[in-house]
């Protein structure tokens, strides 16, 4: 497990998986569970830069972020059966649905796994 701070060091996120591109685990990713507990996420690898929420059961939020954890798009409240991308996106953050804003994640900022 992993954490997700912002750029001054303060913890957003403290219970983090972190997948590495079309790694055992990579394409399943939040396929299967019911929901993401608040301070809960899986972190992607992906080169494509895209995600889909086909088979999922819940809404969530995905943090598209260049490889140096810049955010280069924020999508809210992502239902299921949607497919979503960001341009120049190398990683995926997946958290639950709100969350983004609770945690004022947004274009620009630039987050750390620790």
């Amino acid at each position: 497990m992993a954490r997700i701070l912002d750029s001054g060091g303060l913890v957003l996120l403290d219970n983090v998986t972190v997948s590495g591109s079309f790694e055992r685990g990579n394409a399943r990713g939040l396929l299967g569970r019911d929901g993401l507990e608040p301070g809960e996420g899986l972190l992607l690898s992906d080169p494509t830069g895209m995600i889909h929420m086909l088979f999922m059961r819940f809404a969530i939020d995905a943090v598209f972020l260049t490889d140096d954890l810049r955010v280069v798009r924020v999508a809210r409240h992502l239902r299921p059966w949607r497919i979503a991308r960001a341009r120049g996106a190398r990683r995926i953050l997946e958290i639950g649905a709100g969350e983004a804003q609770r945690l004022g994640i947004e274009v620009g900022v630039t987050l750390v796994v620790a």
